[in-house]
């Protein structure tokens, strides 16, 4: 009776019941709702008004309450970070660890690569041994024990979203902002967290590539979380250009342990880390304010400890007991490594971050089919940044294939991906905090 009166009322064009949507999650998840229903449901939330501030807050709970909700009784805040997607973004594997060595405890249900973008849980699966698809019991074991675990959502978590973004997926209803959020933040919410900084992306390489798009995400899903009962800040930033020099597997993995290491760190990656960092350890109540948080932060990385905790959370979720020391001989190599150099003179002025990504694909290290195998040692590494002064022969970057004809292939693609031109007026990467 629910889910009939709810698409009466979304097809007559009225903004829908809050505690109508609540119970219509709950239905959703025990399969009182159809698929045909289901698909109903998202087409009528896409053609018509939304479902208004309060809906969408009333869905996401329900969404988030439709399974398994974690409790927690530790030593300090239970944080969390969720990106929107971009390329060679490997910022979640940076932080946890560096929350963990801070005070925080960081229990991150994360995801695989979507489209252009990689996954966390295949970045870290590319160590060898490791495993995100951790039980209940383990995941909180190894929370407890090291402060941090990323691992893949289990089949009892936000079960409501499991069905309903299936249903997405094949009906073109993915891209309307209510259901974004919804999703996004059932998962987050069922993680039981006391606080969450949200990263959302804007440029060529990001599923949003305007910052006005970017930014209406960024506010529905800060409204919704804080009207959810859950403190949640964004940050805005820019994806013009991978973050890392690195795009593919092994290779974010090497760049996110020169940061937790401090060899040769990139100087990018460490600065969003600490912009987000600093706001969640603020909003997580462990500082005054980001600046404080920041700084708290960036000592965990200069005295070891991040490193530490890194080493501790893969050796629990099966990797390596001395991964932290031994980083550089335990990652997985490609066999045919290429470097791509410039033909022309002047700058690179611009990047299409998502040719890029697919070009990462292409060569393995990501999903073209939901069943396909990744090859975790290909992609991109020393990718040169948008503003480089180039000649005849400075190298744009280094090509990581399993073949010589893979190879071939990727550097025509990153050939057409960057750009040469005039020197380009650059973005700064915070490019709008909220609140």
């Amino acid at each position: 009776m629910t889910t009939r009166a709810l698409l009466s009322d979304l097809r007559a064009g009225h903004v829908p019941d809050p505690d109508m949507l609540a119970r219509f999650a709950q239905e959703v998840a025990d399969g009182t709702v159809s698929a045909g229903q289901l698909g109903a449901f998202a087409m009528a939330v896409c053609m018509g008004p939304g479902l208004g501030e309060a809906g969408r807050v009333a869905l996401t709970n329900g969404m988030a309450r439709s399974g398994r909700h974690l409790s927690w009784d530790l030593g300090g805040p239970i944080l969390d970070k969720h990106s929107t997607g971009g390329v060679g973004d490997p910022v979640s594997l940076v932080l946890a660890p560096m929350l963990a060595a801070a005070g925080a405890y960081v229990p991150m249900i994360s995801g695989r690569g979507l489209g252009h973008t990689g996954g966390t849980l295949d970045k870290l699966e590319a160590i060898p041994g490791v495993s995100c698809d951790l039980d209940t019991d383990t995941f909180r074991s190894v929370v407890r024990e090291t402060g941090a675990a990323i691992v893949a959502a289990t089949s009892d978590i936000a079960p409501a979203d499991r069905r309903l973004y299936a249903v997405r997926d094949v009906t073109s209803t993915v891209d309307q902002i209510d259901l974004i959020t919804a999703s996004i933040l059932s998962k987050k919410l069922a993680a039981g967290l006391d606080a969450l900084v949200l990263d959302v992306k804007a440029g060529s390489g990001a599923f949003m590539t305007d910052i006005a798009a970017a930014r209406e995400l960024a506010r529905a899903l800060v409204t919704t979380a804080n009207g959810a009962g859950c403190r949640t800040a964004a940050l805005v930033t820019a994806m013009d250009e991978p973050l890392a020099p690195s795009c593919g597997n092994a290779l974010e993995i090497i760049a996110v342990m020169e940061v937790l290491t401090g060899v040769a760190a990139d100087a990018r990656l460490r600065e969003v880390t600490l912009a987000l960092g600093g706001t969640l350890m603020r909003i997580g109540g462990l500082a005054g304010d980001d600046a404080e948080g920041a700084a708290r932060l960036a000592q965990t990385l200069d005295d070891g400890s991040a490193a530490e905790r890194f080493g501790r959370m893969i050796a629990a979720m099966g990797g390596p007991v001395d991964f932290a020391a031994r980083w550089k001989d335990r990652l997985p190599a490609a066999p045919v490594v290429r470097t791509v150099a410039s033909e022309a003179t002047g700058t690179l002025a611009a990047i299409d971050g998502t040719a890029l990504g697919l070009a990462v694909v292409a060569l393995g290290g990501g999903r073209a089919r939901e069943d396909d195998t990744i090859d975790p040692s290909v992609g991109l590494s020393q990718i040169a940044r948008i503003g480089t002064a180039l000649d005849p022969g400075t190298p744009l970057c280094r090509i990581h294939a399993a073949s010589d004809a893979d190879a071939d292939a990727a550097e025509a693609a990153v050939r057409k991906a960057l750009h040469v031109g005039d020197a380009p007026s650059l973005k700064p990467l915070i490019l709008e905090r909220l609140p």
